[in-house]
């Protein structure tokens, strides 16, 4: 997911320029379906936060109902700041997964028992074992 994500925030970044029409329903069609990506999986993490910055990229992108704002200047700074939040969520994602990764390893390592506690190279050995041979 990460790949197209930041080839949304490619594509938001371009329509900056002066293009064909034909790219800006294009841009919506992409722009519309990420936001739809990352909404779901907010949603999924319960990210509230970026789950309302998104639905409102949605809305505002949407290409069934499209929002017509007229003015390619006004148009600029959101394709800009579209481009800069779907770049933001590759980042933040990647972070709070990697977070959540540690907290998970740390929480496994202090529920196993003793014995698979030890590292691999470190072995108990069991003092009747010994004395019998």
């Amino acid at each position: 997911m990460k790949p197209f994500l930041t080839f949304c925030a490619l594509c938001c970044f371009i329509g900056i320029f002066r293009l064909p029409i034909e790219y800006y329903t294009f841009l919506r069609i992409l722009v519309s379906i990420g936001a739809l990506l990352v909404l779901y999986n907010t949603l999924s993490l319960k990210q509230h936060y970026f789950s309302i910055i998104f639905l409102v990229i949605l809305i505002l992108f949407n290409p069934v109902f499209p929002i017509y704002l007229y003015r390619k200047n006004i148009w600029i700074p959101l394709d800009v700041i579209t481009g800069i939040l779907f770049l933001l969520i590759n980042f933040v994602k990647k972070a709070e997964h990697t977070e959540e990764e540690v907290a998970t390893e740390e929480i496994s390592e202090q529920s196993a028992p003793i014995h698979q506690r030890t590292v691999s190279r470190d072995r108990i050995i069991n003092p009747k074992k010994i004395k019998e041979e």
